[in-house]
């Protein structure tokens, strides 16, 4: 393992990580593993790049130098972002399975169990039926998960990195609710949240800021076209910043009113005391199943006419398009019998979809487990924010007057 000082996290975190996994394999009777998946990949080495739609991955020997097999194209990211010093490229008219399977041979590793990842969505069913075919003096097992495990619980450098992160979410909301009025349309909404987000400090997210207007909002994970928005209505907004590739998001909802309808009061007050009460419980060794059920029984007993028809949150942290959630590692759901522990981070959604029918309103919170609770990486008030309709020119008061020293009236 090459040591530099130009990587994200200190060497010792990348020992730390490296040594985590190594013990995990040992533990399977693995003798190498294949990480395809570009979250575990970053995790373990630092490295990224938008050109994973092809084939690339980590080989980790139990014993022995670690190597990535990269397209010609993408060998520059190893080198200049890990510590990863061997190299396996292929050309793009190449073929990346025969060369990773070439690599077992090269490292010793033909005879060998290894593992690979065979939930990933970077590993189609097609290229695993090559590799099996290919490799026929070893063994291969499903090893899926594994990197995962570590990935779960942060550590107190990543924690740091997500609240750089946070910066530019936060930034990137305020900027989202300053904008948002009658009038505006949600394109020029999503352009103001993603230059604040850009200008904090903020690097391209996996998604770009969820915006939708009045009944556009009861559309999912849709965002803008171009909608302008109308008076009386509302706009959903939910907003993932990112820095060196982990994220936090949140969701706020602007209503272009004086005053809020009952249903949407009590849609509000719902979300505030959901977030305020699982804050509350939350500490290592609470179930994930008894923490969706807090959230859960309290949004939906409002009468606000929606529901929570969602997990109620998700592990949030490393991630690319198309997605910046980790709740393939751990969401929040009613039956699942796993803990929270200290590090963990996760996105709190109490979010309520259909108020009245026709409205998805949102207050959400990225927070970390602590040793004895849990902390929020933002401090944005947790309220929907009114933009009452301004004054038309009918109803502006009419301009006093004065008499004037030669008796005509003058106005002021």
């Amino acid at each position: 393992m090459r040591q530099r000082d130009d990587m994200t996290f200190p060497h010792e975190e990348y020992v730390r990580r490296l040594e985590g996994l190594r013990k995990r394999m040992d533990e399977r009777n693995l003798d190498a593993v294949v990480i395809s998946d570009p979250e575990n990949i970053m995790y373990m080495t630092d490295y990224q790049t938008t050109g994973y739609s092809f084939f690339q991955a980590l080989v980790v020997p139990l014993d022995g130098e670690c190597y990535m097999v990269t397209r010609n194209m993408e060998e520059s990211n190893v080198h200049a972002r890990t510590w990863v010093s061997k190299t396996r490229p292929f050309a793009d008219n190449g073929d990346a399975i025969q060369t990773l399977v070439d690599s077992f041979r090269e490292a010793g590793l033909n005879n060998c169990t290894i593992g690979y990842e065979r939930n990933s969505y970077f590993l189609p069913a097609y290229q695993q039926d090559r590799i099996r075919t290919a490799f026929t003096t070893g063994r291969l097992i499903d090893c899926f998960g594994i990197v995962e495990e570590g990935r779960a619980c942060k550590s107190k450098h990543e924690i740091e990195i997500m609240k750089r992160s946070a910066k530019a979410t936060q930034a990137g909301m305020k900027a989202g609710i300053e904008i948002a009025r009658p009038g505006v349309t949600e394109n020029q909404i999503g352009a103001a949240i993603s230059a604040a987000m850009f200008e904090a400090g903020g690097e391209p997210p996996a998604v770009m800021p969820y915006v939708t207007s009045g009944p556009r909002s009861m559309i999912g994970h849709a965002t803008w076209e171009g909608r302008t928005v109308q008076e009386g209505e509302h706009v959903f907004l939910e907003v993932g910043g990112c820095y060196r590739r982990y994220h936090t998001a949140m969701m706020r909802t602007v209503v272009m009113q004086k005053k809020l309808s009952a249903s949407m009061e009590s849609a509000e007050r719902q979300m505030q005391k959901a977030l305020r009460e699982l804050r509350s419980a939350v500490q290592p060794g609470l179930t994930v199943s008894d923490a969706d059920k807090i959230v859960r029984d309290i949004v939906n007993d409002g009468r606000h006419g929606g529901a929570l028809i969602t997990r109620s949150g998700y592990s949030i942290g490393i991630a690319f398009p198309p997605s910046w959630d980790e709740g393939y590692i751990l969401s929040l759901m009613q039956g699942d019998p796993q803990i929270l522990k200290e590090g963990m981070t996760f996105h709190i959604i109490p979010w309520v979809w259909g108020v009245d029918g026709d409205k998805t309103v949102g207050i959400s919170d990225t927070f970390y487990v602590t040793e004895d609770g849990c902390e929020s990486f933002f401090d944005l008030p947790e309220e929907f924010t009114l933009k009452p309709p301004e004054k038309s020119a009918e109803t502006k008061p009419k301009p006093k007057s004065k008499k004037a020293t030669n008796g005509e009236a003058v106005t002021q």
